[in-house]
C-alpha cells in the first residue's frame, strides 16, 4: 500500500498533475521531447527486427548482437554502466529437455484408466521440464480465479479449472497453490486444442526448456493443459465449485540427460541524478528486447513485440542525454528471456545491480507500442487493482498531451509482462503502456514495414514527461 505523498496530494486536488517545474526545468523538458525522432526510431527498429537477428531468441547470437547495439547507444549517449559486467548484467539459465518416453499422464475414471502422451491428448509449458511426480485426485474450481477458489481446501488434490481470458494464467496458480492444491489441470472452454495451440511448448520441451537457476527458480507445481477429449471425462456441464471428482490424475515429468547452463544478459544504463538524496531513489525504465527467433525456417522478427518498447527506450536514452541529469537518477534496463517466463526481470529483481545505497523507487515498463490504432494505449494496473497508485494517475494525467486522450484497460495482462516482477519483488509502484496485440503477435509477418514508429515516439514522450514530473518532493 502507498504512502500518502506530496505527489498523492496535489493529484486529489486536481483533475490534471499540476507540479509545478521551473523555467529551467521547462526548457530542458522541451529540449528532451524534442530529441526524439520518429525517423530515428524506424531506424532503430529497421535493425533490431531485421532477418539477421533471427528473431532475438533467448539464448541466440541475434540477441547478443542487439545487446551489443543497445550498449553501444548507451555508452555514445554518457551512461554509466551499471550491470554485474559493465553494461550487461549477466544470468544463468539451465536448459532442460524432457524425456518424452517416460513422461506420461494417467487419468483413472470410473475404474477406467486412460493413458495420456504428452503433445498428444495433454500439454505443459517448456518452462515446467523437471523430475516429477504428482498423484491425487481433483476438485472442481471453475475458472480458477481467487475468488472461485476462495474458502476451498484443496489439500493433497489437483485443481481443476475451465480455461478463462479473463484469468492470467500466474493468478490462477497462484490461488491454486494459495489454497494447498498439489498442481492445477486446465480444461478447454472452446477454441483450438491446447496441443494445438501450444504446440511451441512440445517443440520447446523436447528440444530443451530454460528454467533459473536454483537460487531464484519456484518451488515444483505441476499445471498441466487437457484436451477436450480426456477434459469430458472428468467436467461435467453445470458442476458447481468444490465438486470432488471421482477420478485420479498421475502425472509423471522426467528429464532427459544432459543439462546445459546458459549466460544471458540484460543490459543496464544509469543516468545517475543530480540531488545528493534524492539520486538514491531510482526510477526504472523497463522493456524487454528478446522475442521468440525462428521456427522451421522463419524468422519471427517481433518488430512489434518488443522491437517497439526496445526502440522506444533507446528514444528515452537519447532525451535524457538532451535533457541533462535529473533529481532522481533512471535506469534503463532492457531485459532479455520475457518471452521464457520473465526471467530476465526475475532474475535482476532476486540480485539488483544497482550500486549502494541506490533502492528502486519504481517502475515504467514498455511492450508492444507500435501497432493499433495511432490514439490507442492501454495500461495496467487500473483502479480496478488494488495496485493502482500515483504512477498510473500520472500517466493517465500526461497521456492526452501526447495524443492519447485516455489510456485503455490491460489489467488481463497485469501478470504477463516484466512490471509483475519488479512489484512483486520490491513492492513499488509499477505501470505498463501497451497498445494491444493484433494479427502478427507471435508470427512471423510481425516485420517493421507495420510498425507506427510515429506512435513509439509519442509513448516514448510520455515516458519522459512522466521521468520529468517524478522529480522534486518525496514522492511515496
Amino acid at each position: 500500500m502507498l504512502k500518502r505523498s506530496f505527489l498523492a496530494a496535489v493529484l486529489a486536488a486536481a483533475p490534471v498533475l499540476a507540479l509545478a517545474p521551473s523555467a529551467g526545468d521547462d526548457v530542458a523538458l522541451a529540449r528532451a521531447l524534442d530529441t526524439i525522432e520518429t525517423d530515428a526510431i524506424r531506424a532503430d527498429i529497421e535493425f533490431l527486427a531485421d532477418d539477421e537477428m533471427a528473431g532475438r531468441d533467448t539464448p541466440s547470437e541475434g540477441l547478443r548482437l542487439a545487446a551489443r547495439y543497445i550498449r553501444a547507444r548507451l555508452m555514445r549517449l554518457g551512461f554509466q554502466p551499471a550491470g554485474d559486467h559493465g553494461y550487461f548484467d549477466e544470468y544463468k539459465l539451465n536448459r532442460r529437455r524432457l524425456d518424452v518416453e517416460r513422461s506420461r499422464a494417467t487419468l483413472t475414471v470410473g475404474g477406467d484408466t486412460h493413458e495420456l502422451a504428452f503433445g498428444k491428448q495433454y500439454v505443459f509449458s517448456d518452462r515446467e521440464v523437471m523430475d516429477l511426480v504428482t498423484e491425487g485426485d481433483l476438485v472442481f474450481v471453475g475458472d480458477g480465479s481467487a475468488a472461485s477458489v476462495a474458502g476451498l481446501r484443496l489439500d493433497g488434490s489437483w485443481a481443476l479449472a475451465v480455461d478463462s481470458d479473463d484469468v492470467a494464467w500466474r493468478d490462477r496458480r497462484d490461488a491454486a497453490r494459495q489454497a494447498g492444491a498439489i498442481g492445477l489441470v486446465v480444461t478447454p472452454s472452446g477454441g483450438e486444442p491446447f496441443t494445438r495451440k501450444y504446440r511451441r511448448w512440445v517443440f520447446q520441451a523436447r528440444s530443451g526448456g530454460l528454467s533459473l537457476g536454483s537460487e531464484t527458480e519456484e518451488a515444483p507445481f505441476a499445471q498441466l493443459y487437457l484436451d477436450p477429449g480426456p477434459a469430458e471425462a472428468i467436467v461435467e456441464p453445470g458442476m458447481k465449485i468444490g465438486t470432488r471428482i471421482e477420478a485420479t490424475l498421475r502425472d509423471v515429468r522426467a528429464l532427459a540427460e544432459g543439462s546445459e547452463d546458459l549466460t544471458v544478459e540484460n543490459v543496464c544504463g544509469l543516468w545517475p541524478g543530480s540531488d545528493p538524496e534524492l539520486k538514491n531513489e531510482v526510477l526504472i525504465v523497463s522493456a524487454h528486447y528478446d522475442h521468440v527467433g525462428t521456427r522451421g525456417g522463419e524468422v519471427y522478427n517481433g518488430a512489434d513485440d518488443n522491437g517497439s518498447g526496445t526502440t522506444g527506450m533507446l528514444a528515452v536514452a537519447e532525451a535524457l542525454a538532451a535533457h541533462g541529469p535529473m533529481e532522481r537518477s533512471i535506469l534503463l534496463l532492457w531485459v532479455s528471456g520475457e518471452e521464457k517466463g520473465l526471467l530476465g526481470s526475475q532474475a535482476w529483481c532476486a540480485a539488483p545491480t544497482l550500486p549502494e545505497p541506490m533502492k528502486p523507487t519504481a517502475n515504467i515498463n514498455i511492450d508492444m507500442i507500435g501497432r493499433n490504432a495511432a490514439d490507442y494505449l492501454l495500461i495496467t494496473p487500473t483502479q480496478k487493482l488494488p495496485q493502482y497508485n500515483d504512477l498510473v494517475r500520472m500517466a493517465e494525467a500526461n497521456a492526452p498531451k501526447e495524443g492519447f486522450p485516455t489510456l485503455g484497460d490491460a489489467d488481463a495482462y497485469w501478470a504477463r509482462s516484466d512490471q509483475k516482477s519488479f512489484s512483486d519483488a520490491f513492492g513499488i509502484p509499477v505501470m505498463f503502456l501497451f497498445s494491444d496485440v493484433h494479427e502478427d503477435y507471435h508470427q512471423p509477418t510481425d516485420t517493421p514495414d507495420k510498425v507506427d514508429c510515429d506512435k513509439i515516439r509519442r509513448v516514448a514522450r510520455l515516458v519522459v514527461r512522466m521521468l520529468s514530473d517524478l522529480q522534486g518532493d518525496e514522492l511515496f
